[in-house]
């Protein structure tokens, strides 16, 4: 367990290309610079090993796909034991011939496999066509336990559900941690709308943040990406929060080292002065199980 007072954490934030080795490297390269720099945590983009491919569907792509144990998480296994860090990587597993999942594994820093979160909330929308490619993670809202603490690990459009982020906490979870890919299309978003998205965006796991007295490591990728006459632009931006939802530390647009210190022990201390756990009416929330309340 390591020192609650100072937990050292990183985000690596960057462009992906499309070829997996030089992605695979510039994982390394920034986990190595995050242990240099006293990181214990270090957290990657969401599907880091290529660029975002789910903006068309192609049966061909599912090629992308590779087991989990397999040859990245031996590479990044690697990275991680000899920086001595705890490394959150996001992965397109392939769990078998026709079944795939958005997966984030987490590799504790003396290489083995912690465990892995297999994404729940699967969007379907216009370059964001991932119900295609992924199946709906089926681990549930599990902790994974590392040398430096239970961590809730979510992905991308799981941060827009406080559900997931408080069922994270209920399970004992000391961090919640969201790899992501996410940006605006130029075409059709605005100065104004984009400066609404990118405000939602950190809005929302602000509010995780407050309402489980938990900070919040969130990473986003950066650069344009274009499939089939369609372009993204990540907006970049990662961030930690504290858990009162203080900004500790944001990233620009641009390829960057994000490095903050969280105080893992003040969750105890605010949940002693705002006790939203003890307070939550458990035996009137019977419809949060249903689509809508018609």
């Amino acid at each position: 367990m390591t020192d609650r007072s100072q937990l050292r954490v990183a985000i690596a934030q960057y462009a992906c290309t499309p070829d997996l080795g030089t992605n695979l490297d510039t994982a390394v390269t920034y986990i190595e610079q995050a242990g240099a720099a006293g990181a214990k945590l270090v957290l990657l983009p969401e599907l880091h090993n290529t660029p975002y491919f789910c903006q068309r569907e192609d049966p061909a792509l599912f090629d992308l796909a590779e087991p989990i144990p397999g040859p990245s998480t031996e590479r990044l296994a690697r990275a991680a034991r000899g920086s001595g860090v705890v490394v959150v990587a996001s992965l397109f597993e392939r769990r078998a011939a026709g079944l795939y999942h958005n997966t984030a594994v987490v590799l504790d820093s003396d290489g083995t496999l912690a465990g892995r979160y297999r994404k729940m909330h699967i969007p379907d929308d216009p370059e964001y066509y991932e119900k295609y490619y992924f199946t709906p993670g089926d681990l549930g809202f599990t902790p994974i336990d590392t040398s430096i603490g239970r961590l809730g690990v979510l992905v991308c459009w799981d941060q827009w559900y406080p559900e997931a982020a408080r069922l994270m906490a209920l399970a004992g979870a000391e961090l919640l941690i969201y790899p992501s890919a996410i940006g605006w299309d130029d075409a059709t978003d605005d100065n104004a709308e984009q400066t609404r998205q990118l405000s939602a965006w950190q809005g929302v796991q602000r509010g995780h943040a407050i309402a489980n007295s938990l900070a919040v490591v969130t990473s986003n990728r950066v650069g344009i990406e274009g499939d089939n006459g369609t372009e993204i632009r990540f907006w970049g931006h990662s961030f930690v929060f504290g858990p009162q939802g203080e900004t500790l530390a944001e990233a620009g647009e641009n390829p960057e080292l994000l490095v903050a210190n969280v105080e893992l022990q003040r969750t105890e201390q605010l949940r002693r002065i705002w006790p939203f756990l003890r307070d939550r009416r458990v035996d009137a929330f019977g419809d949060i199980t249903r689509r809508y309340r018609d």
